[in-house]
């Protein structure tokens, strides 16, 4: 599973940075690093809603599950990134 965080200059401004470092203690405290690849990236198109995370890569039973090939994840900070994780990301990995 790609976990793409948004470095993009408004994502850059709400923390992005901040998040991204944050996803990796999680990803460690949750025993789930080698399952996860945490990627920056530039503006997902979504500036308004905070710093802004997209997942995909997720296996094939989860996509038809969700009937997408990814799912967007919004208004990340970090001081919400691990219930946003706990709610939105670890749900869908599958082990």
């Amino acid at each position: 599973m790609n976990i793409k965080i948004c470095v993009g200059s408004s994502c850059h401004v709400k923390g992005s940075y901040d998040v991204i470092e944050r996803l990796k203690e999680f990803l460690a405290k949750y025993d789930v690093a080698d399952l996860i690849n945490l990627q920056a990236c530039f503006c997902l198109g979504f500036c308004a809603n905070g710093v802004s995370l997209k997942v995909d890569g997720m296996d094939a039973p989860t996509i038809e599950r969700l009937g997408d090939e990814s799912i967007f994840v919004h208004n990340a900070s970090s001081e919400n990134i691990e219930d946003l994780f706990k709610q939105e990301i670890f749900p869908l990995l599958s082990r």
